[in-house]
């Protein structure tokens, strides 16, 4: 393709803008939400331990809303970024390869979702009141809620969990009562 001549049209600049503005909303949520995704390397019982400390401060932390609260804001953020891509899909003025890079991210998005939706429900069934997943391309963050301290064998089901079903062994772990 030549950019010669090239002028793009003020719906496609906005689509553009949109588009980028929500991938910037969805990596500052993300990173609000999720916290730092690290190696998973970091030590879990600090983790707990500071979130431990903070609802005995007396902090509004429903353990209940954080589940919720987690799992909605996750499912807004990829409704509206869903809702872009399709309409860059369906968009007559959109080239060809923003067309076909909006599919491809539409793609890459449900099959995310549905390991995580995957990953989420098999937790639950290893005997976890509720389980969070995040994938963020080679990572995945698995919150789980539990009352008691995790086991390393726990720790070890998630983890063959995650690998199963997406076949990333780079997973973090972290408890939330």
């Amino acid at each position: 393709m030549k950019w010669e001549g090239y002028k793009m049209n003020k719906k496609q600049a906005g689509i553009i803008l949109t588009l980028l503005a929500l991938i910037v909303s969805a990596a500052l949520l993300s990173a609000k939400i999720n916290g730092k995704l690290d190696d998973g390397t970091g030590n879990l019982s600090e983790t707990i331990a500071f979130n431990q400390n903070k609802a005995q401060k007396g902090e509004n932390n429903s353990k209940n809303d954080y589940f919720y609260e987690a799992r909605n804001s996750r499912e807004q953020s990829n409704a509206t970024t869903v809702e872009t891509l399709k309409q860059i899909s369906n968009d007559n003025s959109a080239t060809k390869e923003n067309k076909e890079n909006a599919s491809k991210q539409l793609t890459e998005m449900t099959i995310a979702k549905n390991n995580q939706t995957k990953i989420e429900l098999e937790v639950k069934a290893k005997g976890f009141d509720d389980a969070l997943c995040f994938i963020d391309k080679d990572k995945v963050k698995v919150i789980v809620k539990s009352k008691d301290e995790l086991t390393e064998k726990q720790s070890i089901q998630i983890q063959d969990v995650v690998k199963n079903i997406t076949g990333k062994s780079n997973v973090m772990i972290e408890r939330k009562q």
